[in-house]
């Protein structure tokens, strides 16, 4: 898109008419809209009305001086983002010119103005701005693509990981149950590729963030190297964790993002590692209070990485230049995602390795101790999750195979399922039956599903309108989550999910639900 196609206005303030006169001719060239204002009170207002972006003010003006109305457009977040150039006699002393630029001036205009220098800084600010627009729709078109690329492989990925669940639970030799082990595992490596892509995009968008929740992490530990121990047998190597018995169960954590940083880590570990051990380990050392330090090691008698190489490995895309290491393949991008969240985590990250002989990454994270709270269910993360009772849910997706084994998940746990295969047919199935949750795919055709729950919120009755609506989807972006919660979606889960998870999150909407109604019953 040709950058002068983005739009810039600007705005003069100068309550001496004939000087803004002067200038808005003077810029009338530029190809941007400009706008006046001699009345200094009225300038903060106009700078909202026409989404000002460059703003051009006179310092000596009665009732507000130029200081008082940058410090007033600076101030709020609806304007902080305006270029402001301060316009004033050349008389102005050094200190009065530095407040400006304090305040947020990023430059000034002496008068007698020079009309060519004027034209200069202005089409200097335009050509900044425009390419600041250019990039960040450039950016808003990557995430979309990358939002759309990403559902399109996680559906397909989610049905497989949901069959491997189905057939989990039949009967299996021991050969079998080591296949589907590795299917597993395969699954789960092709999931994380994806993931690491889209935590890149997340990165360079600066929309990368740390959830604090109630984490088990001697499951967590113990979760992660199960789910690797097939690849490791394949190579015959061993993996081996241990958790010291000191460090605390339940701890304030990010455990996704604590979850994706040690797969990156001990997957590296046994792709470059051909014989030998990987060893996974936790200790505790310090406690002040309620926090602790935790030192996680994950250590392998693998290749090993050169000196002159380990700075450069935690760039995106780069891998050592070393035919022993090419052999191996992988995106780049592992590495480099682990060392920022681990620096989100407000944690630190070290690495020992020889050639030859092996590599040791160690990373130390504070943790906050988590306090025991009441829980809706017991949920355990095995495969055996608590029952519910006399629960009846709604199940939208345009997928038949998502909606086979989620089907078969929830009818485990003895809710009673209903189907829909678009939002348009869940409105009508909500409106004749009365429904405890909701469990609905955020993309589909017909009317998708933040579409859908506005319509039930603005045009159903109580309690219908109220229904707790869970929105899943393989890829949900910031801009889509904000409009699903302003429709009324009360959470989401991912695609793929792990069974207790959703389990977890039905739980807590029900329980809260029939608690609300209770109150209800009480008031009346």
């Amino acid at each position: 898109m040709d950058r002068t196609n983005y739009p810039v206005n600007l705005l003069l303030v100068d309550d001496q008419i004939a000087n803004l006169e002067v200038i808005a001719s003077a810029l009338d060239g530029q190809g941007i809209n400009v706008y006046v204002c001699s009345a200094p009170k009225q300038a903060w207002k106009q700078c909202v009305d026409h989404q000002i972006t460059i703003a051009l003010i006179d310092v000596h003006m009665p009732e507000i001086d130029g200081y008082e109305l940058l410090a007033m457009i600076k101030g709020h977040p609806l304007t902080s983002h305006i270029l402001v150039v301060l316009i004033t006699g050349r008389s102005m002393m050094s200190n009065d010119i530095i407040k400006g630029l304090d305040l947020g001036a990023v430059d000034y205009l002496f008068k007698p103005l020079d009309l060519y220098i004027l034209n200069a800084k202005v089409k200097s600010l335009v050509s900044l701005i425009r390419y600041q627009l250019e990039v960040e729709e450039s950016r808003a078109n990557k995430e979309n693509f990358l939002a759309n690329m990403s559902h399109e492989i996680r559906t397909p990925l989610n049905s497989i990981i949901g069959l491997i669940y189905m057939l989990r639970n039949t009967n299996l030799d021991s050969e079998q149950s080591e296949l589907l082990g590795l299917m597993n595992y395969t699954s789960t490596t092709l999931l994380g590729i994806v993931n690491d892509v889209l935590e890149s995009s997340k990165i360079d968008a600066g929309k990368m963030r740390i959830s604090l929740a109630k984490t088990n992490t001697h499951s967590l530990i113990k979760n992660v190297c199960e789910m690797l121990a097939p690849l490791a047998t394949e190579k015959r190597l061993a993996l081996n964790y241990k958790v010291a018995d000191d460090v605390p169960v339940d701890l304030l954590a990010d455990g996704l993002r604590l979850n994706q940083v040690l797969l990156n880590l001990i997957n590296n570990a046994i792709k470059f590692t051909e014989a030998g051990s990987v060893n996974v380990n936790v200790k505790k050392l310090e406690r002040r209070g309620d926090r602790v330090l935790l030192l996680f090691t994950v250590a392998d008698t693998g290749i090993g990485i050169p000196a002159a190489a380990i700075k450069s490995i935690f760039e995106r895309f780069e891998q050592v230049e070393d035919r022993s290491w090419q052999q191996f393949g992988g995106t780049g991008l592992g590495l480099s995602i682990v060392k920022k969240i681990i620096e989100l985590m407000a944690g630190t990250f070290e690495i020992d390795s020889k050639v030859g002989h092996g590599t040791e990454f160690n990373f130390k994270i504070w943790f906050t101790l988590a306090q025991e709270m009441p829980a809706g269910l017991p949920v355990s993360k095995g495969d055996a999750l608590p029952e519910f009772e006399q629960i009846r849910l709604l199940l939208v997706d345009d997928n038949m195979i998502n909606l086979r084994f989620v089907k078969a998940i929830l009818e485990k746990w003895k809710i009673k399922v209903d189907l829909a295969k678009n939002g348009e047919e869940a409105f009508e199935k909500v409106k004749n039956n009365c429904y405890d949750v909701l469990l609905m795919d955020i993309h589909m055709p017909v009317m998708g599903g933040y579409e859908t729950t506005r319509k039930i919120r603005s045009e159903l009755k109580s309690p219908k309108s109220y229904v707790p609506v869970i929105c899943f989807s393989a890829s949900i972006t910031e801009n889509e989550k904000f409009m699903a919660l302003e429709a009324g979606v009360n959470d989401f889960i991912g695609k793929p999910f792990e069974p207790a998870d959703l389990h977890e999150k039905i739980s807590a909407l029900v329980v809260h639900r029939k608690s609300v109604n209770e109150s209800s019953i009480n008031v009346v």
